[in-house]
C-alpha cells in the first residue's frame, strides 16, 4: 500500500524504540527486504518488525528496493552471500522473485513473507492478513451504508482496486464480491489503480462521477486511494456525506478522512500483528523446525496457521473502524505501538 506520510513513521520509530528492550547478544541478523518507504503501512512494518525482532533476540537490517524490481533481485543475491539468519520479503514483484525466494532456500536461508503472499514457491513462513476476510467485513459494512439510505440493500458501488499484479485486493476483491452476490440490485463497478498509485484511483472516481453521477458508495482498497478519491469528490463540488466511503487497511489518513467525516468505514489490515507474528515464530523459521497448524493468539487477535503448497501460513484478522471506535489505540493508524511483549512459539 502506499501512504505518503513520512513524518508520522518518525513519530512511530520513537515510539517504538522507547519500547523495545535491550538484548544482551543477538541470536543472529535477520533482513528486511521492504518494497518501498513512501508508504506508511511499510514503514510502519519496518518498526513493528525491529521491535517485535529485537525482543525475540534478533537484529534487523533493512533494504528498500524503491518499488523497483531488479533492485529488490539485486538486493536478495547481495543478503544470500551474507548468509543471515532469515530473510523477510515484502515482495515488489510476486512472480519475479520466485528465484530469487528459491536461490536463498537452496542456500538454507529461511524466507518470510510478509504481507503479500507469495503461492507460486515454498517460503519459510508467510504472515498476511485475512484478505479474503476483509472483502468480507466491507461487504458487511456496505450492506448497513446502503441499507440506511435506500431502505434495502441496493444501489451503485464503485470499487478502486489496487494493482491487478497484487493478490492483496484481488482477495479483497473476491470477498467483497461473494458476499455482495446476495444482493443483485447492487451494480459494483471495479476499476483497478495500477500500480496502486493514487492519481490513478483520483481519476477513476473523477471519471466516474461524471458517467455515474448515482455512485452511492466508493470503496477504494487502500486509505491512500481514498485521500485522492476525496480530492476527485471536492473537485466537483461535492461535500463530506454526499457519496459514503470506504477504504481499507486503516492507515492514518484513512482514520482522519473518518474524523472529518469523508471515509464511513476503514477496515483495518493488522500490522502490529502481522508484525508480532513473524517474531513469535521466528526461533522456528531459524531452527528450521516445524510450525504447527492451529490457532494461535497474536496480540489478542485468533489467528489461524494453515499448512500450504507454499509453506506454513498465519492469516490475521481485520477490524472495521468508523466513528464511534476511531480512536481506539489498538489500531495502527493511530501510531501507538502495542505494549505487549511477544514470546516465541515452543
Amino acid at each position: 500500500m502506499k501512504r505518503i506520510v513520512l513524518s508520522a513513521f518518525g513519530v512511530l520509530a520513537l515510539a517504538l524504540a522507547m519500547l523495545t528492550p535491550a538484548f544482551a547478544q543477538s541470536k543472529g541478523v535477520v533482513y528486511y527486504l521492504v518494497p518501498t518507504l513512501l508508504d506508511e503501512f511499510q514503514t510502519g512494518s519496518v518498526s513493528a518488525l525491529e521491535m517485535f525482532l529485537k525482543q525475540v533476540g534478533y537484529e534487523m537490517k533493512t533494504l528498500n528496493a524503491d518499488n523497483k524490481t531488479d533492485t529488490q533481485q539485486s538486493q536478495m543475491n547481495d543478503v544470500i552471500t551474507l548468509k543471515p539468519a532469515a530473510v523477510i520479503l515484502a515482495a515488489v514483484d510476486f512472480n519475479a522473485l520466485k528465484p530469487s525466494i528459491e536461490a536463498a532456500m537452496a542456500a538454507g536461508i529461511p524466507v518470510v513473507e510478509f504481507d503479500r503472499q507469495v503461492t507460486s514457491t515454498k517460503s519459510a513462513f508467510t504472515s498476511v492478513a485475512g484478505t479474503i476476510e476483509i472483502g468480507y467485513v466491507a461487504a458487511e459494512q456496505a450492506e448497513k451504508l446502503l441499507s440506511a439510505k435506500h431502505g434495502s440493500v441496493k444501489g451503485k458501488v464503485l470499487q478502486v482496486l489496487g494493482d491487478p499484479g497484487d493478490p492483496y485486493t484481488l482477495d479483497i476483491q473476491k470477498g467483497f464480491e461473494e458476499k455482495m452476490k446476495a444482493f443483485p440490485d447492487v451494480q459494483i463497478i471495479s476499476v483497478p489503480a495500477m500500480q496502486w498509485e493514487a492519481s490513478n484511483a483520483g481519476t477513476i472516481v473523477a471519471d466516474n462521477i461524471v458517467s455515474n453521477p448515482d455512485i452511492d458508495l466508493i470503496f477504494s482498497h487502500a486509505a491512500h486511494l481514498s485521500v485522492a478519491a476525496v480530492a476527485s469528490l471536492e473537485a466537483a463540488g461535492k461535500k463530506p456525506g454526499d457519496v459514503m466511503m470506504m477504504s481499507s487497511n486503516g492507515a492514518p489518513v484513512g482514520l482522519d478522512l473518518i474524523r472529518k467525516g469523508w471515509l464511513n468505514v476503514e477496515v483495518e489490515q493488522p500490522l502490529y500483528a502481522q508484525a508480532a507474528a513473524v517474531a513469535m515464530f521466528m526461533d522456528k523459521i531459524v531452527g528450521k523446525q516445524e510450525i504447527k497448524a492451529g490457532e494461535y493468539d497474536v496480540l489478542g487477535l485468533k489467528s489461524t496457521v494453515t499448512e500450504e503448497a507454499w509453506g506454513p501460513n498465519i492469516k490475521i484478522p481485520g477490524a472495521a473502524i468508523d466513528k464511534s471506535n476511531v480512536d481506539n489505540p489498538a489500531f495502527w493508524g493511530n501510531l501507538k505501538p502495542p505494549s505487549d511483549t511477544v514470546k516465541p512459539v515452543e
